[in-house]
């Protein structure tokens, strides 16, 4: 199992919200059991966390993925949905993928699949017994959600999740850049 001890770097960086970790950073450099991928259905790389995962991980996450489209999934992985593969060289040993709405206004069920991911992600972590996982910002690149929006969702719906769960034992928000971090962070301290 992967380190989650938060003394460790590179989480001595990471504000901690009990179980809830915030970190200012790369996902890919994460030692956590899992990390989690705001992926495109056709799991085969593309841009954003996506492609970082993707290029980091190397050839076993993309041969992974293939498998899951071939032998589960050939018309691509459903929006909410989420599944998980090898971590291949990342620091971190599993890939949770999961594909977040692309934003329409918020009137097309964005917030419930955006939800789903979250929720299909954790409990992916629930089934492997994964103590550590570690998310990025879901739809909020390319796909448009609103940051604000998709914090708000994404807190309420680990702090949900965890009251109900021994697993994940520690959940990682990773903000990429400093204005993500404060919006978590607002979120966070609620």
């Amino acid at each position: 199992m992967a380190s989650s001890d938060p003394t460790a770097s590179p989480w001595r960086a990471a504000q901690s919200f009990g179980r809830i970790l915030l970190y200012l950073g790369d996902i890919t450099a994460l030692d956590t059991d899992a990390i989690v991928n705001a992926a495109n259905s056709s799991l085969l790389g593309g841009g954003g966390v996506d492609g970082a995962i993707h290029r980091a991980g190397g050839p076993a996450i993309l041969e992974a993925c293939r498998q899951v489209r071939a032998t589960q999934y050939p018309e691509g992985l459903p929006t909410g949905e989420a599944v998980l593969t090898t971590g291949g060289l990342l620091p971190a040993s599993f890939v949770i993928h999961t594909v977040g709405p692309v934003w329409q206004g918020g009137h097309h069920g964005e917030p419930e699949l955006l939800a789903n991911c979250y929720r299909h992600a954790l409990q992916l972590a629930v089934e492997h017994q994964l103590g550590t996982i570690a998310f990025p910002g879901i739809s909020t690149g390319v796909y448009g959600y609103p940051k604000e929006e998709a914090a708000e969702l994404a807190v309420r719906e680990v702090r949900k999740f965890l009251a109900q769960h021994e697993f994940p034992q520690t959940v990682v928000f990773v903000a990429y850049n400093e204005d993500n971090r404060w919006i978590y962070e607002q979120e966070l301290l609620k």
